[in-house]
């Protein structure tokens, strides 16, 4: 797909997300404990983010026919087609069962396995950011690029903590130690999609998480990248989507922080 198809794509992609993201904010506050699902430990689902992800399925299709689907919510469907969306409907599911205004969509397109466009839709503060490759980052059509910081003392950092695979929790605890003394603070908002969004835009210097599913983080990581950023693994490697580890930065504290980051991480990827 040439760049002005992709820009095509990514336009259509974004108008159908903030439909569904309407249809979202609609429901917040509806959802009774009594309507939740618990899919696993620590893990929850309702019919707002089944509803949301069918909406998405059956509108990009439409925009790439013959695209495959790979989503939280549902079976894969056609994951080795050429053209393939990976989707979550709602990342940050518990923040909006919660009432905590951080949750998103997040919607990317690989193509021969290559990320290509990515969006991420902050629901609640209407904020749209979305990439396409070559084309570069955007937030409601502002140009976007990560933070310049150089120095870990002047950065602000962001990190998940597990919530069902507690084996590595005490690297979590080390690398939490050591960023609280070196950064200006650590942030935990509960959705890696709009953590790595809010590296694109030079909120957050560096993110870090592990155990994350491709659907939390392929929009976020061509996000970063075209806004001037890097991503990688945990062990400094491209396989984030695999493996499902990742370190987003704004490129100037990368080396830094996967030096702290890697030996902590690396028996467990």
């Amino acid at each position: 797909m040439k760049t002005l198809g992709l820009e095509k794509i990514c336009t259509d992609a974004a108008d159908l997300i903030k439909i569904v993201a309407l249809y979202i904010k609609s429901e917040t506050g509806q959802v009774t404990e009594d309507k939740i699902e618990h899919k696993s430990f620590n893990s929850l689902v309702s019919h707002v983010d089944q509803n949301a992800e069918k909406m998405l399925i059956n509108g990009l299709q439409s925009i790439v026919p013959g695209s495959g689907i790979i989503a939280e919510e549902s079976e894969h469907a056609d994951a080795d087609a050429e053209s393939v969306w990976i989707i979550d409907p709602l990342d940050g599911t518990t923040n909006f069962l919660h009432g905590i205004p951080f949750f998103a969509i997040s919607v990317a397109l690989t193509v021969r396995g290559k990320c290509v466009i990515g969006i991420v839709y902050d629901v609640i503060h209407d904020q749209c950011f979305y990439a396409w490759d070559e084309g570069g980052a955007y937030m409601n059509d502002q140009k976007i690029s990560v933070s310049r910081h150089s120095e870990l003392s002047n950065c602000l950092a962001a990190t998940g903590f597990p919530y069902y695979d507690y084996t590595p929790i005490e690297s979590y605890i080390r690398c939490l130690r050591y960023f609280m003394k070196k950064t200006r603070g650590i942030r935990r908002i509960g959705s890696a999609a709009l953590d790595l969004a809010y590296v694109a835009c030079g909120r957050f210097d560096f993110f870090f998480e592990y155990g994350l599913n491709n659907w939390d983080i392929a929009a976020g990581s061509i996000l970063v990248k075209e806004a001037g950023g890097t991503v990688t693994d945990i062990n400094g490697g491209d396989n984030y989507l695999c493996n499902g580890s990742i370190l987003a930065s704004n490129g100037f504290v990368h080396q830094k922080t996967l030096h702290i980051i890697k030996p902590e991480f690396l028996s467990y990827i």
